[in-house]
């Protein structure tokens, strides 16, 4: 499947956290379809805005060429991304997703934690 590209700031590992996180995404709205109705309103919307502001946090960080402001975006994707694993945690805990689920699901967000990570360190070097 091919992604959109941007064009200001844009390098390989910029792109691949982007269809990372894309690919975090189609996994997550699958597996949120399978909640019971009774949680549309409370675990599932946190989750699907979990998801969405994180990747506008992450837009807003490719986009930007500004350190300062580019780390501020970044620290903001963590924290989505932190509350996006106490999300999943409490999904497998209420055994709405199974232990499967919860492997692949946990395993996503960690590749992009660690991919996040790099690129953080990669703008404090700068």
């Amino acid at each position: 499947m091919k992604t959109a590209t941007f064009t200001r700031g844009n390098n390989e590992s910029t792109l691949k956290i982007y269809q990372k996180y894309l690919e975090l995404i189609y996994y997550s709205n699958d597996i949120v379809k399978k909640y019971p109705k009774s949680e549309n309103f409370s675990l599932v919307n946190e989750i699907k805005n979990s998801l969405y502001v994180g990747l506008r946090n992450l837009m807003y960080a490719i986009k930007n060429y500004h350190k300062q402001d580019k780390l501020k975006y970044l620290n903001e994707f963590d924290i989505n991304l932190n509350l996006l694993k106490i999300q999943v945690r409490l999904s497998y805990k209420y055994k709405y997703i199974t232990m499967q689920n919860y492997q692949t699901w946990s395993n996503l967000i960690t590749d992009i934690c660690n991919m996040l990570g790099g690129w953080i360190n990669s703008c404090l070097k700068r």
